[in-house]
């Protein structure tokens, strides 16, 4: 049997991480236990974006720096995020973030999830806006 990242006949037998820094590793680990457990407005709302349904190439949960946003347009510099209870009580954290990704040229969208929930198609065409906004 080969050790991981070991290719025996051609074939790898898993990644080898060793040249992966140690945040960067965390935060991919992260992002895909983000991706499992994601809240039924999440799940709702990449329905809508994978596969290009509103045009452009939507990533979700996406490590950004020290970050990991709900979802990324890099087309259209995007960044939407996607607020439920728990932002209300993180609300100087959101803003850091917030101007953290502005600096880096990206233009965040923060949805609620009851928009998301009871007012779909009005947070579709708020998501359409941004993608058409100028840059």
């Amino acid at each position: 049997r080969g050790e991981r990242g070991q290719i025996r006949n051609g074939n790898s037998f898993g990644a080898d991480t060793s040249f992966v820094p140690p945040l960067l590793r965390h935060m991919t680990y992260r992002a895909r236990a983000l991706r499992r457990s994601a809240t039924p407005a999440e799940q709702a709302l990449w329905r809508i974006l994978r596969n290009r349904n509103l045009g452009p190439k939507f990533r979700r949960q996406q490590p950004l720096g020290p970050y990991v946003v709900d979802f990324l347009c890099v087309e259209a510099s995007l960044v939407i995020e996607i607020d439920g209870p728990y932002h209300r009580r993180r609300a100087s954290h959101d803003r850091r973030r917030d101007a953290w990704l502005n600096v880096g040229g990206l233009y965040v969208l923060r949805l609620n999830n009851d928009d998301l929930t009871y007012r779909q198609q009005e947070s579709i065409e708020r998501i359409r806006r941004a993608l058409g906004r100028p840059r």
